[in-house]
């Protein structure tokens, strides 16, 4: 993931869908209009947040799935690695023990 300046893409990513939302919401209370269509403005705003924040969380578990099964399958395949290195280990002793004792 690229990272300019200690953030990551995805933080600023978030931290600008947070600002527009919130200055959508302050141009809503600053228009001149009734308080009913500013109440169902802020109520449509809402649900645009909310569906944006869930969509943002679907990718987010998304990810983190995917790392934890890449993850899974690196410690898997180096685990069969160090069982190899242990076995030539124990059979390369196995070997000089026996040439040793004779």
């Amino acid at each position: 993931m690229s990272e300019e300046r200690g953030f990551k893409t995805t933080d600023m990513l978030l931290a600008f869908v947070i600002g527009g939302v919130v200055g959508a919401g302050v141009a809503l209370l600053m228009a001149p209009q009734s308080g009913k269509e500013t109440r169902e403005k802020i109520k449509e705003l809402a649900g645009d947040a909310k569906d944006k924040a869930s969509d943002y969380f679907g990718q987010a578990r998304e990810k983190v799935t995917s790392a934890v099964s890449h993850g899974k399958e690196f410690v898997d395949e180096k685990k069969s690695l160090i069982a190899s290195a242990i076995d030539a280990g124990k059979e390369a002793y196995e070997k000089e023990k026996g040439r040793l004792s004779k």
